[in-house]
């Protein structure tokens, strides 16, 4: 089984990112939380202070199937080195994900153009080249999932079991959840 990454920097939402950690772990799969900063303690946008499996630097991108952004914060957008890892993850096929701010970033990456798309209110102007479907809580298009906000989390994470694991598992932890 390949990793999934879920990224922290300092502002990220902590219901996007440790809600879908929760949920994604529940199904079985293998989810590291990896730290944007010089430490691995990352601090949430509610001052919740955080500790990441790893830093960027040690993750091996090649063993990934799924790169997951929460947002929180715009400064997701800042990290140039991720940006270049999400860009040929995105170009060889792979699975991208973003929530709430954090489709931005696919929107400046060209990600976006021609694709559907939702995001947080007010973030609609960065996903350059998107179809904007912000009324729903997710959107997937091809190998792109993109998530509205906090407190559709749980339609996110559980769009990512099934898309990595298939209808079946999404519905067994939705019912483990008492999530309909």
């Amino acid at each position: 089984m390949k990793d999934i990454f879920v990224f922290l920097v300092t502002g990220f939402e902590e219901i996007e990112a440790l809600g879908t950690v929760d949920i994604l772990r529940r199904a079985g799969l293998s989810v590291k939380t990896v730290s944007l900063e010089d430490t691995k303690q990352v601090v949430a946008s509610h001052q919740v202070p955080v500790v990441a499996d790893m830093m960027f630097g040690d993750v091996d991108f090649s063993q990934a199937e799924l790169l997951v952004l929460p947002g929180g914060t715009p400064r997701i957008n800042d990290h140039g080195g991720l940006k270049k890892e999400i860009l040929a993850f995105y170009n060889s096929g792979k699975n991208v994900a973003a929530i709430c701010a954090a489709p931005m970033v696919f929107g400046g990456l060209g990600i976006l153009n021609g694709r559907k798309a939702t995001c947080y209110p007010g973030f609609e102007k960065y996903l350059t080249g998107a179809i904007l479907e912000t009324d729903k809580a997710v959107v997937v298009d091809a190998n792109v999932i993109t998530g509205r906000g906090p407190g559709l989390t749980f339609d996110f994470a559980l769009q990512l079991v099934e898309t990595v694991c298939g209808k079946v598992k999404r519905d067994e932890v939705a019912a483990g959840l008492l999530v309909k």
